[in-house]
Formats: structure tokens, sequence, C-alpha cells
């Protein structure tokens, strides 16, 4: 028998034509609204491009949207199975945000409701008084160290460095910073943030606020 496979997850590409539908407006009104292109909407529309952080942010901001609705469904599709997804992330495409001790690059936005957050981070803070405090979210984060040296804090343990080709996988709600290590100015890593909990790319952006 086969089986019949459910719609996939709408992308951001799709929700912006969802509402853009819901309130009439015409590419170039929405344009005009919310600041952005109408060349780059159109893109985005057409899951050719996605919008870099401070877009995301500026397009909720003017259209009067939660940040976090350009990130995830309603709740009615919680339960809806995941099946025949993928998505093929790149920098270009990655959703960017600078922090003062990161660079963060989302990768895979288009689709929504993963249960895994990829994401390459450039760590700058070279200690963890620089870094501040320990920051904290719900499930769990592995981090392979593609690049340079890190040392890694943590709320119950002694700091670990390591080199590139090196990982680590830690309890997010663990207080945690990763900052470069003795000699390195740069470090690049690949992180996956994965939680069992609704909201995690909410509560990943929560952070840069």
């Amino acid at each position: 028998m086969a089986t019949r496979l459910k719609a996939e997850q709408p992308t951001l590409g799709a929700l912006l034509r969802a509402l853009r539908g819901r309130n009439r407006w015409t590419l170039k009104e929405m344009s005009v609204r919310s600041g952005i292109p109408v060349s780059t909407l159109s893109k985005v529309e057409n899951d050719r491009l996605t919008l870099t952080y401070d877009k995301l942010l500026q397009l909720s901001q003017r259209l009067n949207i939660r940040m976090s609705e350009l990130f995830a469904e309603a709740d009615s599709a919680a339960d809806s199975p995941v099946t025949a997804r993928r998505s093929i992330g790149d920098l270009d495409r990655a959703v960017r945000v600078n922090t003062a001790n990161y660079d963060y690059y989302y990768l895979c936005t288009e689709l929504r409701r993963k249960r895994m957050i990829p994401v390459i981070t450039r760590i700058r803070a070279k200690s963890v008084e620089e870094f501040g405090d320990l920051v904290r979210h719900s499930g769990e984060e592995f981090i392979y160290i593609v690049s340079g040296r890190i040392v890694v804090h943590t709320e119950f343990y002694d700091p670990v460095t390591l080199e590139t080709g090196e990982s680590i996988y830690i309890d997010s709600n663990m207080g945690h910073a990763y900052v470069t290590g003795e000699g390195c100015d740069e470090a690049v890593v690949l992180g996956v943030c994965s939680s069992a909990e609704d909201g995690l790319m909410n509560s990943l952006l929560t952070l840069h606020s």
C-alpha cells in the first residue's frame, strides 16, 4: 500500500506569500511597508533567497509580526510528521547574526520546525571575562572545531581547550561560553543545537536581543 506524504511545512517564502495574500498587498506595497526591495522579496517568496537577521527583524517590526513566526509554524502543526524534507545550507543564504562575541550563520533557515538548528559560528571573545555572563537555553548542542582553537567554559566543569578537528557535546541548559584559545584570534565552529521542546529557534534568537 502506498504511503501518502503530508504537505511539507511552509518555507519562509510561503509564509510571506500567505501574509501578502491575506492583506491583499502587491509585492510593491509589501516592499514599501517593509523597506525591503521588491526584487529581494520576490526571491524570498520563490525560495531563492533568505533574509539576514537584521532584515528579518526589520520585517517583523514594520509588518507587526512576531520574530518567532518567521522561524516556526503555528502550534497546530506540532504533531505533523516530517517527511521527505531536505535543505542545502550555504553561507550566502544563511541568516547572519553579529554579536560582540560571535558571528552566527544560521543554516537551512527555509525549513520550518527543524528538530536541529545548524549554525556556523565565528568566535572572537578571548576570555570569559570579555565574554560576560554564561549563556543558557533549552536542549543540547554539539560543537565541532572547524579551524582555530577554543576554550569551553561551563557551569559545572573546569575549562577545556579544544583544537581543530575536536568536538564537544553539552547540555545547553548548563551555563556555557566559547572563547578563543591561546594564540588564536578567531576560531570557526560548526554547531548543531537540538531540543525536545518547541521554540528552540526563538530561544536562540532571544540570546541575541
